[in-house]
């Protein structure tokens, strides 16, 4: 089942449910995150509470995508409470992009290309206990998650602004501090590689920008490979287009692990707030020599997740002066 939500005329978040081509408005004023938050408490699989409610007429989603009126299929009614997190390096071939940002000499071993070995050796354990951990950054609250088919905008003092094509996990806080999660969507872990490329030290700066997850949330298990395809359409030509490859058969850590050592944290399991968190990607535009432009579309898609993510880059010209930020005594 996929799951997506879109606002209405009179500005409501209305719950869509999609099995297969078509997509039904769910006979429910909740939001998604009403109805995942009651499913947490009722114990209650999602699916079945979706099914319950009961399904209305089908809904041109492309017709509302077109209008601007997509939302992400989760969040939280305070931004504050939403959390935008993320692992790098979990991919194979992840860590030769991020290698050749800060190799000094070929025949150094980064501190990314250990890490990522560390993932390789320790990643995905086969006894019930946590395996290593991954690299782990923070990225923002629910202020900084756009909706899908609006822009992505990148701030004054940004270098650059490119796509990263990830599977992100979303989840809630169940009432008793359990994490449940609510299913998998696409996402675009959106980030400025030139900052990060000056300095390694630099990477959280890098990750404090805006991100899109959606249209549609995969309720279910993730297929063990998930092939997709991440471009950029430039006006009327395609500049930059390959696939991406995410699912464990093609990561070095289990999302499970993965899972634990975000959730392992008391700060995390905050009763009723919302996580996303992104799981890595291999395939970035950066790594061949493309720099986007202001007005250009980013376009990540994969068969499971049903419609495809699309956000514009709004990017002011680069060397833009950066003011100094006014803080005032009290």
């Amino acid at each position: 089942m996929l799951l997506s939500q879109y606002r209405t005329a009179g500005g409501r978040l209305q719950v869509v449910a999609r099995e297969g081509s078509e997509a039904y408005e769910v006979k429910s004023e909740q939001s998604l995150y009403e109805m995942a938050m009651e499913a947490a408490a009722q114990g209650t699989p999602l699916r079945e509470l979706v099914l319950a409610a009961g399904l209305n007429g089908a809904v041109d989603l492309d017709r509302i995508a077109g209008e601007g009126r997509l939302a992400p299929p989760l969040t939280h009614p305070d931004p504050a409470h939403l959390h935008l997190t993320g692992t790098g390096l979990t991919h194979l071939g992840s860590a030769s992009t991020r290698a050749s940002m800060h190799a000094k000499k070929p025949e150094d071993e980064t501190d990314s290309m250990k890490m990522f070995r560390m993932g390789v050796e320790g990643g995905k354990p086969a006894n019930g206990h946590a395996g290593v951990q991954p690299e782990w950054f923070y990225k923002g609250n629910g202020a900084a998650l756009v909706a899908p088919g609006a822009a992505l905008e990148s701030p004054v003092f940004a270098l650059d602004g490119g796509e990263e094509p990830e599977i992100a996990g979303v989840y809630v806080i169940g009432p008793d501090g359990t994490p449940f999660r609510v299913g998998f969507a696409l996402a675009n872990e959106f980030s400025d590689h030139v900052t990060e490329r000056q300095n390694y030290l630099y990477l959280a700066h890098s990750k404090l920008r805006p991100c899109a997850i959606g249209p549609e949330l995969l309720v279910g298990d993730l297929p063990d490979s998930v092939e997709g395809t991440s471009r950029i359409r430039r006006g009327t030509d395609v500049i930059f287009e390959k696939p991406f490859l995410s699912g464990e058969a093609n990561m070095s850590h289990s999302i499970r692990n993965l899972e634990h050592h975000h959730f392992k944290y008391d700060l995390f399991r905050q009763p009723g707030d919302v996580h996303v968190h992104m799981f890595g990607t291999a395939t970035l535009s950066f790594a061949e020599g493309v720099t986007p432009e202001d007005g250009d579309v980013f376009e990540i898609e994969a068969a499971p997740f049903g419609m495809a993510l699309r956000n514009t880059l709004r990017h002011r010209p680069l060397g833009t002066a950066e003011p100094l930020t006014e803080i005032r005594v009290l």
